[in-house]
């Protein structure tokens, strides 16, 4: 099985903290999606013949996109790969394009899955982040998508944000768990060099929150969602049982996927290949006929560093028997030896033959995986 991203950059605004790659040109709409559907026939041999099982469209804001627009990806992907084996086709969505009439359009598209970015329901926190949407508008979204049958809907939240309070903190999580949905994804704000927001806090406009409030923050969160029913299956995300992101667990797990647009990565457990992020040199590359990317070839360490990495964030852990047969019994030795001392002092712990976190392993995971990656 494999997975396919779909990369759509455009937005019509930038949120002040996003350092993903985005545009507002939403002129080049048309010409992007012609070329999206090129890369995505001209690269059929990437997945050598995998069945296609999960389908992502992510961005930027690829609810900007019109029904025509979807049509004609489907029916590129549909020719080209097959969608018979599609369990689960996701759409990310800004909270303010979930209107009824654009619901309905999505309820006549193969999408079964809908994950939202609503971040807060603090409204001036939403205005400062340059979000378009307000509590309001992300509430009656979840209601629409309900009302119109779709019952698999995640929502995005993220604290450490500035001024954040417990209290707030707090509000954002039982309205998130009072919406009912089967996926919540939490994130801890990060400024990163060449946002906005990074901009502001180096100005000291904003300030940013203390550790000992993160970790509180992330202790309310991992109590507020366990006790609401929900399953802590990754790091940041938390699903109702069985409920968990079949693309992004793909991911974690080593899965193949494809990746078309812009700044899309690609994995075939033999290498990793990344478009350019430029929407302009994207376009001219594959109209021309040569893609702009890079690649790299994995060897045996690398692989071994990237399972730890992803792995060990999951509630299903590195498994011991799967590191000896895919990188050799050196490498199996050397984790089992690094994991040694965390067994010892609880923060990892074996379930049959796998290593997994422990509620107190999960706070210092950064360590944890760090140490247990192989370094020459």
């Amino acid at each position: 099985m494999a997975g396919i991203y779909i990369h759509i950059p455009f937005c019509k605004t930038r949120c002040i903290y996003c350092d993903f790659y985005s545009t507002t040109r939403s002129e080049l709409k048309q010409q992007y999606i012609r070329a999206l559907c090129t890369e995505l026939k001209t690269r059929k041999g990437y997945l050598k013949g995998e069945p296609i099982e999960t389908i992502y469209f992510g961005g930027g804001t690829p609810s900007q996109l019109a029904h025509e627009d979807f049509e004609q990806i489907f029916r590129t992907i549909k020719e080209v790969y097959g969608t018979e084996h599609a369990e689960e086709i996701t759409l990310e969505a800004n909270p303010d394009d979930l209107t009824e009439e654009y619901v309905s359009m999505l309820r006549t598209l193969p999408f079964n899955r809908i994950s939202m970015g609503i971040q807060t329901f603090d409204d001036p926190t939403l205005k400062l982040l340059n979000r378009r949407h307000n509590a309001a508008q992300a509430i009656a979204a979840v209601h629409s998508l309900r009302q119109a049958g779709f019952r698999n809907i995640s929502v995005d939240l993220i604290y450490g944000l500035p001024d954040e309070t417990d209290q707030r903190w707090e509000r954002d999580l039982q309205q998130a768990v009072g919406l009912d949905v089967e996926h919540i994804s939490a994130y801890h704000l990060t400024y990163e060099k060449g946002t906005r927001i990074y901009e502001m806090l180096q100005s000291h406009r904003i300030n940013e929150v203390d550790e000992e409030s993160s970790v509180r923050f992330f202790s309310t969160l991992i109590d507020t969602l366990g006790a609401a029913g929900y399953e802590h299956y990754e790091i940041s995300n938390f699903c109702k049982p069985g409920m968990y992101s079949r693309h992004n667990t793909a991911y974690w797990k080593g899965i193949p996927y494809l990746g078309c647009g812009p700044s899309a990565h690609s994995f075939n457990a033999e290498t990793r290949e990344w478009n350019t992020a430029s929407l302009e040199g994207y376009i001219k590359s594959i109209e021309e006929g040569h893609r702009s990317s890079e690649t790299e070839i994995l060897d045996k360490v690398t692989r071994y560093n990237e399972y730890i990495m992803t792995s060990l964030r999951t509630m299903w852990g590195v498994s011991l028997t799967y590191t000896e047969e895919a990188f050799g019994t050196e490498l199996c030795q050397y984790c089992t030896k690094m994991a040694a001392p965390y067994l010892q002092s609880h923060k990892l712990e074996m379930q049959t033959d796998r290593l997994c976190l422990t509620r107190e392993g999960i706070f210092v995971s950064d360590g944890i995986i760090s140490d247990l990656m192989f370094i020459d």
